[in-house]
């Protein structure tokens, strides 16, 4: 085991602060990054805070994280010294389960092992990117395209794919109309992908207040869904609907808005249960779905997607000390659209 600086958590009550973590020494198969970029989910918040169980503290979190291979282990093939890589959320699955084996880790059957807060396969506790370095198995690191910056390239590591995930499942593409609810973290990548994908791209916010950014990002409209004529007017308009938003919906007045056979899909992650009436699915052949993430090879994929047509996320950059004041502007929609913390400020 080594040391290495971190930004932690170290209680669920008390602010991040400068500490130091374990990493495990380089084995065979482990790459060891110097983390350069950490992008801030809302689920490190969740996570630190202790909104989701116990907790192990101190917690270094952060699962957007983009940097350089600075050593190998001897059995390592897919990345050498100086690569551009970076790591999602998770860092290791069971690689037996039928989930594996079809490059969904994401749903390992046996628990994939989180970025942070789980215990790795060989027995050592996992660290996240708020940190200097982070060793990791070769095949959960991933290639970040030349042609996209480390800086815009951590936010794809979650909200990228997240949203890319169920757009390319889903069959969004010319021809189809799609909707994304929210324009945070995730939606706005969603807007990307889906007019790159060639999509007519839809956006169903709160209100119109990001409409002039909607639509810079790729939208060709943009509704507010606290008008009621909203649901009227788009009243069976769209193949695909993806729910980024983590709050509670009118479930049913969304699924009003597919057309028949269409799909809505959440991924966003609201704290208390929605409901629905099954005759919103039975009335036009409906259906209602959730997702999480990619598996690896998805994300791979997804990254060489952002390469070829020049996508990164909307970011705003910061010191790592600023990270406290940065979880409270997420907390109150204060960001546009995701914080990445520079890790070069983590002395």
């Amino acid at each position: 085991m080594f040391t290495v600086n971190a930004y932690a958590a170290p209680s669920a009550t008390e602010p991040l602060i400068q500490t130091t973590v374990e990493r495990r020494d380089v084995g065979p198969h482990d790459v060891l990054i110097e983390i350069k970029y950490a992008g801030i989910c809302h689920s490190d918040i969740h996570h630190v805070r202790g909104d989701w169980g116990p907790v192990h503290y101190p917690v270094a979190p952060g699962h957007e994280i983009t940097g350089v291979v600075t050593q190998v282990g001897s059995e390592v093939s897919k990345h050498a010294v100086d690569d551009r890589v970076g790591v999602g959320c998770m860092v290791n699955s069971c690689r037996t389960c039928d989930s594996c084996l079809k490059g969904e880790e994401q749903y390992c059957l046996n628990g994939s092992t989180l970025t942070y807060g789980s215990v790795d396969r060989d027995g050592t506790p996992t660290q996240g990117g708020y940190t200097t370095h982070i060793v990791v198995d070769e095949d959960f690191a991933v290639r970040i395209p030349d042609s996209v910056t480390l800086d815009e390239a951590a936010p794809l590591l979650c909200a990228g794919i997240t949203t890319y995930s169920p757009l390319h499942r889903w069959g969004a593409g010319p021809g189809k109309k799609v909707a994304i609810v929210g324009l945070g973290g995730l939606g706005h990548m969603g807007v990307k992908f889906a007019h790159a994908m060639g999509a007519e791209v839809t956006v169903l916010s709160q209100s119109l207040k990001k409409m002039d950014d909607g639509l810079r990002l790729g939208a060709d409209h943009y509704y507010a869904t606290s008008d009621p004529a909203t649901f009227d007017e788009l009243a069976g308009t769209f193949d695909l609907i993806v729910n980024t938003v983590s709050a509670k919906l009118d479930v049913d007045a969304y699924l009003s808005l597919l057309g028949v056979g269409g799909t809505m899909v959440n991924v966003g992650a609201p704290a208390e249960p929605l409901s629905l009436n099954v005759f919103s699915l039975l009335a036009r052949g409906r259906s209602y779905a959730g997702s999480s993430i990619g598996g690896i090879r998805e994300t791979q994929e997804m990254l060489d997607f952002c390469g070829e047509h020049g996508i990164g996320a909307e970011i705003e950059t910061i010191p790592v000390q600023s990270t406290n004041e940065a979880y409270e502007r997420v907390l109150s929609s204060d960001v546009r659209y995701r914080f990445v913390i520079d890790i070069a400020t983590l002395a």
